[in-house]
């Protein structure tokens, strides 16, 4: 059996924006009606959404026949945790709240077999060597696993330029949230600060050579990075348009719902 393909790098590789949606709903049901719906990748959240390993699990399991590639994002930089996420076949790690080069590059190492790296060998114990079948996983498993970091904290932004120039970086993916909260404008991502901290992390991101992503649920937003030269955007999160349309639905009926808005606190 040969490697599976990571789709999401793949599609990184190519010439046209790659456009995601943060699956926050924790089921493989809810993941897949997701992968129906045309996105490039999807955002399989083990940071804020409450994931576990099995609950992840079945998520890349109910996704694998479609064509939207799978993201995985970890809770912190634990690499046990990071190798049972490998183990179970994902092949996109997210990994938040990255500061400066040595986490980076600790990160790098997580992903990869000794000698380059320190993930434990699960063999034909686990989903990612599809239990042995695939032909020479270990020496070949890194030319399929794409690790993106995410710079969100005003020490991300200071070290951005040798985070992103850290061998074995695949994308740095900006955290508008975290950022303003750092940066002492809560909830305000377009501060002109903050606007101007995303900028230049976009633009070091860029003089690595490296693909540089960023959450952008309001349209407005998503054009304006697209424009600054983000290769993948989330555009979507799919608790808020739930939230959304069931309040716009009940808004037709009911003179007293409120109305429905897009959330401002990613």
């Amino acid at each position: 059996m040969k490697m599976p393909k990571n789709e999401f790098m793949a599609g990184l590789l190519g010439e046209n924006v790659q456009y995601g949606l943060w699956a926050g709903f924790a089921t493989g049901y809810a993941a897949e009606i997701a992968a129906t719906t045309g996105f490039d990748w999807l955002l399989i959240d083990g940071e804020h959404a409450p994931n576990t390993v099995p609950a992840i699990l079945a998520q890349l399991q109910a996704v694998a026949p479609y064509d939207s590639a799978p993201v995985v994002r970890t809770v912190n930089h634990d690499p046990a945790l990071i190798k049972q996420l490998l183990d179970i076949g994902a092949q996109t790690l997210m990994v938040p709240m990255v500061e400066n080069a040595d986490q980076a590059a600790t990160l790098v190492r997580a992903m990869r077999y000794p000698p380059h790296g320190m993930r434990g060998v699960g063999g034909g114990l686990v989903r990612a060597t599809r239990w042995d079948g695939v032909e020479d996983y270990l020496a070949h498993a890194h030319e399929e696993l794409c690790l993106i970091v995410q710079v969100e904290s005003p020490r991300g932004i200071e070290n951005v330029e040798a985070i992103a120039a850290t061998p074995g970086v695949d994308a740095v993916f900006v955290g508008p949230a975290d950022l303003s909260v750092g940066m002492g404008h809560p909830v305000n991502p377009g501060h002109p600060d903050v606007q101007a901290s995303i900028a230049h992390a976009i633009k070091a991101v860029q003089a690595a050579g490296k693909p540089v992503g960023i959450l952008a649920p309001v349209e407005a937003d998503a054009r304006r990075y697209q424009s600054m030269g983000c290769q993948f955007i989330a555009v979507g999160i799919d608790i808020s348009l739930l939230r959304q349309s069931a309040m716009a639905t009940i808004a037709l009926y009911k003179d007293t719902a409120s109305a429905a808005s897009v959330s401002t606190t990613y």
